[in-house]
């Protein structure tokens, strides 16, 4: 069974921390403990698992009353391309409307922009470059309250 869970245990917060560093910050040559960001520990943390093997995590943090922004979302790597990101970024979307955002926002590397486009993010333009090197684009989607 798969589910949507916030990490709890160590084991669980080491495997967290493992598959972002290695989706992340291990390909641009990183050192380890670089996954870990200012905020963390305001954000609200996204672990997707079946069973005990993590799938994929993400992390929605505050920005103002209206907006909120998707952190970190990783899948591993022999499972991307299978929904589990659309599945972990409907998660943070959920969640997000129930604490009455109405706006997300993101920001994408070049390759991700067609799938946040297909999941109704609108590009913005380019934001901010990670470790001066990798241009990142600014996106946005407005949140709908479902009751």
């Amino acid at each position: 069974m798969i589910e949507v869970k916030i990490p709890k245990t160590q084991e669980e917060w080491d495997s967290y921390y493992d598959l972002r560093y290695r989706i992340l910050r291990e390909p641009l040559g990183k050192e380890r403990g670089s996954e870990r960001n200012d905020g963390d520990e305001n954000g609200i943390h996204f672990a997707l698992v079946d069973g005990k093997k993590l799938i994929a995590v993400a992390r929605l943090d505050h920005v103002d009353q209206a907006i909120c922004q998707a952190r970190f979302v990783a899948v591993e790597s022999d499972l991307q391309g299978k929904g589990y990101g659309r599945e972990i970024m409907t998660a943070l979307e959920n969640k997000a409307e129930r604490l009455g955002y109405s706006t997300m926002i993101l920001h994408a590397r070049d390759y991700a922009l067609a799938f946040y486009e297909k999941l109704g993010y609108t590009l913005v333009g380019p934001s901010y470059k990670l470790f001066d090197v990798l241009q990142h684009f600014e996106m946005f989607k407005p949140l709908t309250h479902r009751e």
